[in-house]
C-alpha cells in the first residue's frame, strides 16, 4: 500500500546514530516531526527528535511504541531484528518492509543476490568451519577475504588471508562466515541511489572513496575516473535498486579493477560516502531519502562543486578544537556523541572548491588527518 506522507505528520526512525540525527534534522525543516527508536537516551538522532522510544531494537513493546506515534517508519541502519521489522511491516507503515534488510544483514545471501541480479562479484563460498574454510581456499585461493556472514563493519571481522602463515594463524571464529577471492582493485567507488514507493528513481554522482585502517577517511566528488565507468557504476546500482525492489536509499560500494566494475557491499540506509551530498548536491541524500519514504517528487541530484568529505574520528576531535580558526569556507558537521572514542566517528567536513584537486589541497593544508 503506496502513500503520501505530508508535512506535519510524525516519521518514526528505527535507530538512533548519526544517520537518523542528519535524517531528522532534514525532515524537520521540511515541517515533519521526529520519533526515535533507541537503546540509549540523549542518542544524536534523540536529541532532534520530538519523541524518544527507550527501547531494545528486538523489543516489540518498544516496536509497538514507535507505531504508535509514527505516520511513517524508516531506519538507519540494518542491524534491526528481522522479526521487529516484519511486525512493523505488518502493523505500522513501513514501506521500505524487511525484505532488503534481511538480504543485506547476511553477506553470503547478499552477495547470491547481486549474483542473480547479473552483477559481477568476487568469487565467494560460505564457510562455516575451519574445514570449510580449508576447502574454500583450495577453490578461491590466496589472497583472499573471510568475514562473518552478519555483523561487522569498519574492517570489524574480517581477516585478509596473504599467506599460508596468515592461515595457520587465524583463529577461526566460530560463527558463519564467507570467503571471498582478494580482488586488486584501482579504485573503490560508491553510488548512492533512492527510490522512491512511486517507483520514480535517481542516482547521486559517483563517489571516489579512500580508506584508512579499513575506516572511510576520504570521499572525492567527481571521481577520478572515465564517463562511461561513471555511467555503468550507475546503472549497476539501479539495476540492483530494481532487483530487489528497493524503497529509500541505498548505497552500492564497488571496486575498480582494469574498468570493470565489482559490487562489493550493500547498505539498504543513507551512508558515510554519500555525507557530501549535503553542501555539494543541489539534494541531499537525507533529503531525498525523506522525500523518498513520504511519497513526495524526488530531486535534482545535480553536483553543484566538486567537493571532498573528510571523516572526523574521536582521535580528530581535540585537534580540531585546537584548530577550528582554520576552517574558512569548508562544511563541519559534529554528530553531537558523548564519548570522543578512538576510531569512533565524531562528525565529517565537507571541502567544496572549483575542482577536487583544490578541494584535496585545502583538506591536506589542515593538520588534523596527519
Amino acid at each position: 500500500m503506496r502513500k503520501t506522507i505530508l508535512p506535519g505528520s510524525t516519521i518514526g526512525i528505527l535507530g538512533g546514530g548519526q544517520l537518523g540525527r542528519m535524517m531528522a534534522l532534514k525532515a524537520r525543516e521540511m515541517g515533519y516531526q521526529i520519533a526515535v527508536l533507541e537503546p540509549k537516551k540523549g542518542s544524536p538522532c534523540g536529541q532532534v527528535a520530538d519523541h524518544e522510544v527507550v527501547s531494545g531494537y528486538d523489543d516489540r513493546e518498544g516496536a509497538r511504541q514507535l507505531a504508535d506515534v509514527s505516520d511513517v517508519i524508516t531506519y538507519e541502519f540494518e542491524n534491526i531484528t528481522h522479526d521487529t521489522a516484519m511486525w512493523l511491516e505488518e502493523n505500522a507503515y513501513m514501506p521500505q518492509g524487511g525484505e532488503l534488510l534481511r538480504v543485506t544483514q547476511d553477506r553470503f545471501v547478499e552477495k547470491t543476490a547481486i549474483q542473480d541480479a547479473g552483477l559481477q562479484v568476487a568469487p565467494f563460498k560460505p564457510v562455516d568451519s575451519h574445514q570449510d574454510l580449508m576447502a574454500a581456499l583450495d577453490k578461491i585461493g590466496l589472497p583472499s577475504v573471510l568475514k562473518t556472514r552478519t555483523g561487522g563493519y569498519d574492517g570489524k571481522g574480517q581477516w585478509v588471508l596473504k599467506t599460508k602463515k596468515d592461515v595457520e594463524d587465524l583463529i577461526f571464529p566460530n560463527v558463519p562466515c564467507i570467503l571471498e577471492s582478494w580482488v586488486p582493485f584501482q579504485k573503490e567507488l560508491s553510488v548512492i541511489v533512492t527510490r522512491s514507493v512511486t517507483g520514480e528513481t535517481t542516482t547521486f554522482p559517483v563517489g571516489e572513496n579512500v580508506h584508512v585502517n579499513n575506516i572511510l577517511h576520504q570521499t572525492i566528488v567527481p571521481a577520478r575516473v572515465d564517463e562511461t565507468v561513471k555511467t555503468k557504476a550507475g546503472e549497476v546500482g539501479k539495476k540492483i535498486a530494481n532487483k530487489l525492489n528497493l524503497v529509500g536509499t541505498l548505497a552500492v560500494e564497488l571496486f575498480l579493477k582494469d574498468n570493470e566494475i565489482y559490487v562489493n557491499e550493500l547498505a539498504p540506509r543513507p551512508h558515510n560516502s554519500g555525507h557530501y551530498t549535503m553542501e555539494a548536491c543541489e539534494t541531499s541524500q537525507f533529503e531525498q531519502h525523506i522525500r523518498a519514504i513520504c511519497g513526495l517528487p524526488l530531486g535534482s541530484t545535480e553536483l553543484l562543486k566538486p567537493v571532498v568529505m573528510g571523516n572526523l574520528l574521536g582521535q580528530h576531535v581535540t585537534p580540531l578544537m585546537d584548530s577550528i580558526s582554520e576552517l574558512g569556507d569548508a562544511k563541519l558537521h559534529l554528530y553531537g556523541k558523548d564519548e570522543a572514542k578512538p576510531n569512533r566517528k565524531m562528525g565529517h567536513i565537507n571541502f567544496l572548491a572549483t575542482s577536487t584537486e583544490e578541494a584535496m589541497k585545502r583538506m591536506n593544508s589542515w593538520k588534523l588527518w596527519q
